[in-house]
């Protein structure tokens, strides 16, 4: 039973965001869904997690209508994610907000919306008899509505549907998860859509989750060693700070997965963290074997998450580097240049996107949903990509990151991965600053390990013979921390604004 129970809900036939715990519960029962710490711990099993999910929709349920929407902004952790389940599972729409947001970007979000209801505190729903009969919304209606992340200009509301945000992880349904030990740490805002749709998926999958509602490296560290955890989730600006606070001097041998996403992972950070991790731990005798596996996925809020993965596997080189992977089920890329036909292999052009998962529209906002979805359905990611063979492609950066340079174009990515090959540099960022004769030019911030006594007339001349002299940082800035959004993605008009 347990076995059928898990197949049809692999399947994603009929599962919604607001029934999956339900089912869930039916094939997990008392196992462990969730323990978190910080100041608001957090220990439930599936059975448990659904209760209160039933509870809470029913409180829902008598503030508001199906369909209407409803602000989440409680603090970072577990009980988000359960909320938006919540108002899922009553008909109406969550719309979960990063506690990081500055107030007017919460209030925008609010009027925006439309919301009839803000959820501030789970206590603000108490003492209503749990939803006994929840509707049950079609695959393609509104489940939720995440607001991209505002590093230019307003955030903007992303409706996605049911199909779309549950249907590309139910088949983790399939994970072996009573046949070995696992425990994923995630220190993910939640109300990310990365992060959001890493407790789906663990969740599908029946791996519980050590959650921390801040990431503080020193903190992950401590317990990955302490709970011998297996999967370790999280963006590359997370693991070059684990890499600061000394990961290298740790035991993190019990780790067999890392995975990455929301940002593109250097090749070089994804080998080291490989080398301290493990295929296997033999606890007896405590010896190690093998390496870990390296997962990295393509994706973003408009298509519900992941469109692509890459797999670096134990003791191979394969899945490292720009190449964004291969395609998820039912997605396709195309490659276009500036006139919209398919460029030719090796040329650089908008990466489009289709497959099941894309918004259904801009909440409230036609004229951004027609400038990002084609006619024939392909969404414009904003991304540049490389085509290669086989149906490949590779990162090359953002399209509003390409710097205009005496008539060359600059891709700031690249000189960002150069940059960031100096020993002494942990992260760099790249912007394009006007100047009068060339159009603009290239300048860098940059993040240097502690101690160093790197200038940045020493980056400069360790640039110059790297780059092309048109690729060469004219100005550098070196800085305590590069300014980021709540999910750790370097705001790149802030970065303008620090060259003044």
């Amino acid at each position: 039973m347990q076995l059928i129970r898990r197949v049809a809900l692999a399947s994603g036939r009929g599962v919604t965001l607001g029934g999956l715990v339900d089912r869930l519960a039916e094939v997990h029962g008392d196992r462990l869904l969730v323990d978190q710490a910080g100041d608001r711990p957090l220990r439930l099993t599936y059975r448990q997690a659904a209760e209160r999910v039933a509870a809470w929709s029913g409180a829902v349920a008598a503030k508001a209508s199906p369909g209407d929407r409803v602000v989440i902004a409680t603090p970072n952790g577990y009980e988000l994610f359960l909320l938006c389940v919540a108002t899922a599972r009553a008909g109406a729409v969550p719309v979960p907000v990063n506690p990081q947001m500055r107030d007017t970007e919460v209030d925008h979000v609010i009027d925006d919306s439309g919301s009839v209801l803000v959820i501030r505190d789970p206590g603000d729903l108490a003492g209503v008899d749990p939803l006994d009969s929840p509707p049950e919304p079609g695959p393609t209606e509104v489940a939720a509505i995440f607001y991209t992340s505002g590093t230019t200009g307003s955030p903007k509301g992303v409706e996605l549907t049911h199909a779309g945000i549950v249907g590309q992880v139910a088949a983790s349904a399939l994970w072996p998860a009573r046949l070995r030990r696992d425990e994923a740490v995630v220190a993910l805002p939640v109300a990310h859509i990365m992060g959001f749709v890493s407790l789906l998926g663990m969740a599908c999958a029946g791996i519980p989750v050590h959650f921390m509602p801040r990431f503080r490296p020193l903190d992950v560290l401590d317990a990955i060693e302490r709970r011998r955890a297996t999967i370790f989730i999280g963006v590359p600006a997370m693991y070059r700070m684990l890499l600061e606070a000394d990961a290298e001097q740790r035991d993190l041998r019990s780790v067999r997965v890392w995975m990455s996403g929301s940002d593109v992972m250097p090749a070089d950070l994804a080998r080291r963290f490989k080398r301290l991790g493990a295929s296997v731990t033999l606890p007896v005798v405590n010896t190690s074997l093998g390496e870990a596996a390296f997962v990295e996925g393509y994706g973003m809020v408009e298509v519900a998450g992941g469109v692509a993965a890459k797999i670096s596997p134990p003791g191979w080189d394969l899945g490292l580097g720009d190449s964004l992977g291969i395609t998820m089920p039912g997605y396709r890329f195309l490659v276009v240049g500036d006139d919209g036909h398919e460029v030719r292999p090796g040329g650089v052009g908008e990466l489009l996107v289709k497959g099941p998962g894309l918004l259904r529209g801009y909440h409230g906002d036609p004229d951004a949903t027609a400038a990002a979805i084609t006619e024939d359905g392909w969404l414009r990611t904003g991304d540049l990509a490389r085509r290669g063979p086989r149906g490949l492609v590779a990162f090359a950066g953002r399209k509003k990151d390409v710097i205009k340079h005496g008539g060359y174009s600059v891709y700031a990515s690249e000189v960002e991965r150069a940059l960031e090959q100096h020993p002494e540099v942990v992260q760099a960022a790249v912007v394009g600053l006007a100047d009068e004769r060339r159009g603009e030019v290239p300048a860098a911030a940059v993040e240097l390990r502690r101690g160093s006594n790197l200038t940045p007339e020493g980056l400069i001349a360790w640039a110059a013979g790297r780059l092309s002299d048109y690729k060469r940082p004219r100005q550098v800035l070196v800085v305590d921390e590069l300014p980021r959004t709540g999910t750790q993605k370097v705001q790149k008009d802030a970065v303008r604004d620090l060259f003044g």
